[in-house]
């Protein structure tokens, strides 16, 4: 419906006699992302500055970027999904801003002394160590907190005052059940990818048809791949809500999470390269920083906001 005039899209002002209506410029696509505004896929194509005709000869050159334009909505869905199962706001943490300096300084000298050592005394086979290392971390960190977050928190209930520890329980029940969801998309991540392969060869004497069911199966697979990204940036942080539990939790449970990683990765891999002084300091630097800062942090704690681990 139009309104007649110079101006078909309507008056700019409200009806009686209220302010007018704000104007507010479209946003650029790199704001949205950084607010967490993720846009459609076809109004980031839009903005896109091609033509229509000109899509056919891009995607004709650089075929292979049609996999991530594909994922895209898949990533969209799941990091909406995954905000809807575990909404930020509802897993806080006391979050200090010197702490949090001071952790991305200390991550910062890891990752450079790493680089170093590397450099120096590093091989080929070292960077593929280094590679198989932190997969092996993202596979493993998320089975370690879920066995080791239970024997923390055993022990600050022990510790805490026999008053407290009713209030205490009542307010692990969201965590567990935050853990038992969260565990329960991450195992079915490598069941689904093991149901497409088998799928997958089922149909390795129909060429014709295989990629179309190759492409079917994988989009559920990378759906809940992306679910459980997005959901491990929010529950592991906060040790799945467990900051609900004890404001102390999620650092202790860091302390203790950043020794057993060291020891899996001595056991895997062996001895990082260089001399045994630098090797020492290597596998035990680390950790021990770690668990500093995470000390320090439980101190800061106690001064600032009186959280003690026997209160």
């Amino acid at each position: 419906m139009t309104f007649g005039g110079q101006n078909p899209y309507g008056p700019t002002w409200r009806p009686n006699g209220g302010p007018p209506f704000p104007y507010e410029a479209p946003r650029p696509l790199w704001q949205r992302f950084r607010d967490g505004d993720w846009p459609p896929l076809l109004e980031i194509l839009r903005r896109l500055p091609v033509h229509g005709c000109a899509w056919a000869a891009i995607l004709f050159c650089l075929w292979p970027l049609l996999l991530p334009v594909l994922a895209y909505p898949l990533a969209r869905s799941a990091r909406r999904q995954a905000h809807l199962r575990f909404p930020p706001h509802a897993y806080r943490r006391v979050l200090d801003p010197q702490v949090m300096r001071v952790q991305k300084i200390r991550a910062a000298a890891a990752l450079v002394a790493s680089f170093l050592i590397l450099v120096v005394y590093g091989t080929e086979t070292d960077l593929t160590e280094i590679q198989g290392q932190y997969m092996l971390r993202l596979a493993l960190t998320p089975w370690l907190l879920l066995l080791t977050a239970p024997v923390v928190i055993a022990v600050l209930l022990r510790l805490a005052p026999e008053a407290a520890r009713p209030d205490m329980r009542t307010r692990l029940r969201p965590a567990v059940r935050s853990a038992l969801w969260y565990f329960a998309a991450f195992t079915a991540v490598p069941l689904l990818f093991a149901g497409m392969a088998l799928i997958t060869a089922f149909f390795d004497s129909y060429a014709l048809y295989r990629p179309f069911v190759t492409i079917a199966l994988l989009a559920p697979v990378l759906w809940m791949l992306f679910f459980v990204c997005f959901a491990s940036k929010t529950l592991v942080p906060t040790a799945f809500g467990t900051s609900e539990v004890h404001a102390a939790l999620p650092a202790l449970l860091t302390g203790v999470l950043v020794w057993e990683l060291a020891v899996f990765n001595l056991a895997m891999t062996g001895m990082p390269p260089g001399p045994p002084l630098v090797q020492i300091c290597a596998v035990i630097g680390g950790p021990a920083s770690v668990s500093a800062v995470a000390w320090w942090e439980i101190g800061r704690l106690r001064e600032r906001y009186g959280v003690t681990l026997r209160g």
